[in-house]
């Protein structure tokens, strides 16, 4: 070993190659040490002892919100935040252990179970990055310490991914701002005591909107559930604002500077769906090999029909290399790099995770056949995991509309390149 190598780290979960990142089957890494294992090690103690047991009944009833205060009692829903605000982070913590806890929590194959503080991580940093002292007392200590929770209000019936384009308008009337409009596909709006949302305060385009933090007890707030594909414990809503009365003293950051501040936190955003894309995929791939080396077709186990071998051996490829791709991008992240520099990286890395997920789920149905599309028995996993393709593929941001504005962001600095020579 050459002088200052690191040693590989103890070997931990699934030893069957592929079924669980490189770093917990003996590989050498640069990214992780012996507190990075202590928390996994804590992280996959309470899935598998709190949530996987009841991951079913949850998928029909919803998880019990006191899920959040056991998550952050026992140290993992504050690991992310300062302490200042009542966060738990352990000593020497960089990015890597938000991936470890999207990862493990990723395992219980979909049904977004603790979906919430996924939710919770994304509305929280523009109160914590721009937010006045009012608003960060308000908010972040309940959110962080699992009392309440906060969900970001940004799409509409008419406004996706075009952002700029949101119609939800906010009057100034004295010391409020009077909010009418509807916000759609809006994740854990049942759960939310807060909303971080996006209004339109100016006139039209980017230049117009501004983000205020709205509170769910507000007269005016009408919320219900919309069935979705991938129903699960967790939940999307349809929102609307009927002259909901809300002080200015809620507006977050400056009037019209609400653009910037959201688009600085989908790279964020995106680096945590592509997380736990990841391990979906993986999981799809775990499923798929223990299920071949078991089911026999035509006199011989699956595994040894060379087509089956190819279908995992293609989801391993891209899974792993995925799993490279999101270690290098929270690399970034942990190093301090600028959001602003990591747009395009972000972009490509939730392509990368939505097109191998969505890959690993078709050829994990392939090899189930039949077992894959009920909602029972040895393939319910798969069948559930196949419905969330979709779910991390577009929130977030599309396929489509990520790879455009990276090759934007790649043409924008080519020409300014160019212009210097």
């Amino acid at each position: 070993m050459s002088k200052g190598a690191k040693k590989a780290l103890p070997k931990f979960g699934e030893q069957i190659p592929f079924c669980e990142p490189a770093w917990y089957q003996g590989s050498h890494s640069p990214y992780y040490n012996e507190a990075h294992v202590a928390f996994r090690s804590k992280v996959r103690e309470f899935v598998e002892r709190e949530l996987k047991p009841h991951v079913d009944e949850w998928v029909e009833s919803g998880y019990p919100k006191e899920l959040h205060r056991k998550a952050y009692e026992a140290g993992l829903q504050g690991v992310i935040y300062p302490e200042e605000y009542g966060g738990t982070p352990p000593p020497g913590y960089d990015a890597f252990f938000e991936v470890i806890l999207i990862d493990e929590m990723a395992r219980l194959g979909g049904g977004g179970v603790l979906g919430q503080c996924g939710i919770n991580s994304m509305a929280l940093p523009p109160i914590m990055n721009f937010g006045s002292d009012y608003l960060k007392e308000l908010v972040l200590r309940p959110v962080i310490t699992g009392h309440k929770n906060c969900s970001l209000a940004i799409s509409e019936p008419g406004a996706g991914s075009d952002v700029a384009n949101i119609q939800t308008s906010a009057t100034r009337d004295g010391d409020y701002y009077v909010v009418n409009g509807s916000k759609k596909w809006i994740t854990g709006g049942l759960y939310a005591d807060f909303f971080t949302t996006a209004v339109r305060t100016g006139g039209d385009g980017m230049g117009g909107i501004s983000v205020l933090l709205i509170e769910r007890n507000t007269p005016g707030i009408h919320i219900r559930k919309m069935p979705t594909q991938f129903d699960n414990s967790h939940n999307t809503t349809f929102i609307n604002f009927e002259d909901v009365r809300v002080p200015v003293k809620n507006l977050v950051g400056a009037e019209g500077a609400g653009l910037p501040i959201l688009l600085v936190n989908f790279n964020h955003e995106r680096l945590v769906i592509s997380v736990s894309a990841c391990r979906m995929a993986r999981l799809c791939y775990e499923e798929s090999i223990k299920y071949a080396l078991q089911r026999k077709t035509f006199g011989k186990p699956l595994v040894h029909h060379q087509i089956v071998r190819f279908k995992l051996a293609e989801m391993a490829r891209m899974i792993e290399s995925l799993q490279d791709m999101v270690e290098r991008v929270t690399y970034q992240f942990a190093c301090g790099v600028p959001d602003m520099k990591l747009g395009g990286p972000c972009a490509l890395l939730k392509v990368q995770a939505s097109k191998t997920f969505e890959y690993c789920a078709r050829e994990a149905q392939q090899i189930f056949g039949g077992s894959s599309i009920v909602r029972e028995g040895r393939g319910k996993i798969v069948e559930r995991l196949s419905r969330e393709v979709r779910a991390q593929a577009i929130p977030g941001g599309s396929e489509e509309i990520l790879l455009d504005f990276t090759i934007r962001q790649a043409v924008a600095k080519a020409n300014r390149l160019k212009a210097k020579m």
